[in-house]
């Protein structure tokens, strides 16, 4: 079946109510039924949930085959904890057919990849894959089908009982006795849990992990007590040196800077550039790059933001403490700066992934969002957007909250060189449709800027400060003038991976790639 966007989903994968995605706002209105732990044990007064191990911890929680298991990804690649459950799962107690709900994966849970290829993990559904564990998916290694979400679709999955998690495990940088944890005060801080709240509250069962026992009570707490079952003291859950990523740079490339320089005008631009107004970008360098230069129009039209939300970086926190921003809404910390910063500074406030972007909640921040500004590993000319699979077919990469976000938003601005090396950014259709297109409104690119048809309001408004644009179809054609067209993709026909709409519809399929012949 052909879907809202033009991809032909197989209709093996259409059963038990799965719908093709139909538009970002077909959904909209409908009832959810809402999930809720299949057990809960009353615990009895004083009780202690200290236990001395995580197999004491499994071994309590009833493992066993089949079973679906959580960890929340705020240690990014900084993270033990999930290699470290998932190692005494299978080799300590011997547990088969597992199946991960992970928040994200990367290349800190590359263990992983070896028991997907033994067939010890069977399914996983994650935000993002990246590392081994994406190319075993791409090579077909996954005995089924691996379901992405975004950051917004997966507690909606969860309240939905779409994905049901016998047992979380969730990594804590500090708790007490009781299982009230939080992301901050111990040897081991990655600042918000707000990606781990979800599972807390889902889970059949929760175990909290950390390296540091603190007195009790710990509050204000990210994961309350009423929501644990056992507490385990581990050496170390992570390490936060790794959570900053190469894509989560402070940029000083000439190119970038011009292109962040330019998303930045076409935002003063807009009329919803008022005091008070509301700001998200990404974590890639461009992106990341359009903050120093809000600073400037914000100083001179004399405004400050209101909020500014999702994953937070050391560049939006150093705009409040200059008084230019409100309050921060923080669901992940991409660096240390923001880590200590939601430590110390109260109007930095964490909220977890439903609060962000969940679209079967009664209202996600997202909902309130003005300005929103991505970055892309492709993006074609009907406006669709890639972040997960590379030019080569392999999936690494991650929705995150890019879908969330760009249907959300008033103004979805994409910043993105025309090409990378030898490869077009701007193509004719992209491998792997993340974000419809109808959800994304402007492209700035280091050869030019193109505005959806759609938005002929923002057109309008270009037009009138000054700010020149072409079409997306000229930017395409001067790609391939640059680097040739691309050669199309080769794949079978076994679908590998499943890429959900944040409502929960197919918004595409992933296939497994063809074996490279060196005959071809």
């Amino acid at each position: 079946m052909i879907n809202a966007v033009g991809r032909d989903i197989p209709d093996y994968l259409l059963t038990d109510g799965r719908e093709v995605y139909q538009g970002r706002f077909a959904k909209d209105g409908r009832v959810i039924k809402r999930d809720s732990p299949a057990c809960v044990v009353r615990e009895k007064p004083t009780a202690d949930k200290l236990v001395g191990t995580i197999r004491e911890a499994c071994e309590k929680c009833g493992v066993h085959d089949g079973m679906t298991i959580s960890f929340h990804s705020e240690f990014r690649n900084g993270d033990y904890t999930a290699s470290q459950v998932v190692k005494v799962l299978v080799e300590e107690l011997g547990v088969r057919d597992l199946r991960v709900a992970a928040t994200s994966l990367g290349d800190a849970h590359d263990l992983l990849a070896d028991y997907i290829e033994q067939g010890i993990i069977t399914h996983i559904e994650s935000s993002g894959v990246r590392g081994r564990i994406g190319e075993a998916i791409s090579h077909g290694k996954l005995k089924e089908p691996a379901i992405i979400r975004s950051h917004g679709g997966r507690p909606r999955a969860m309240m939905a009982g779409e994905v049901h998690v016998d047992v979380a495990f969730l990594a804590a940088a500090t708790s007490d006795k009781a299982g009230n944890a939080s992301g901050t005060g111990g040897k081991s801080n990655c600042g918000s849990l707000g990606f781990a709240i979800p599972d807390s509250q889902y889970a059949d069962k929760v175990v909290v992990i950390t390296d540091c026992l603190v007195d009790f009570p710990n509050v204000p707490a990210s994961i309350k007590c009423e929501d644990v079952d056992y507490v385990v003291v581990v050496d170390q859950i992570g390490d936060p040196r790794r959570i900053a990523s190469k894509e989560a740079r402070f940029t000083q490339d000439p190119r970038e800077l011009m292109m962040a320089e330019r998303a930045a005008d076409i935002i003063a631009a807009l009329p919803y550039f008022t005091d008070g107004f509301s700001f998200q970008t990404g974590a890639g360098g461009p992106s990341l790059a359009v903050n120093r230069f809000l600073e400037s129009h914000m100083r001179e039209k004399g405004i400050k933001m209101g909020f500014a939300l999702g994953g937070v970086t050391g560049a939006i926190c150093n705009l409040m403490d200059k008084g230019l921003v409100g309050k921060i809404l923080d669901t992940q910390d991409f660096d240390l700066t923001a880590i200590k910063h939601l430590e110390e500074n109260p109007n930095h406030v964490e909220m977890s992934q439903s609060e962000y972007a969940n679209p079967g909640s009664k209202g996600a921040y997202v909902n309130y969002l003005d300005y929103m500004v991505l970055s892309a590993l492709e993006i074609d000319t009907k406006f669709n957007v890639n972040v997960i699979t590379g030019s080569d077919g392999v999936v690494r990469g991650a929705p995150g909250g890019h879908p969330d976000t760009a249907a959300s938003s008033k103004c979805c601005i994409i910043v993105t060189p025309l090409v990378r090396g030898r490869m077009a950014t701007v193509c004719k259709d992209v491998t792997t449709v993340t974000t419809p297109g109808e959800c994304v409104d402007v492209l700035v690119t280091d050869y030019g800027t193109a505005v959806n048809p759609a938005r002929q309001d923002i057109i309008d408004c270009l037009d009138a400060a000054g700010i020149p644009h072409v079409s997306i179809e000229s930017l395409q054609e001067r790609a391939y003038a640059i680097v040739g067209e691309p050669d199309p993709l080769e794949w079978e026909d076994r679908v590998v991976a499943i890429v959900e709409a944040r409502d929960g519809t197919i918004l595409d399929v992933i296939r497994q790639i063809k074996p490279y012949s060196l005959d071809k």
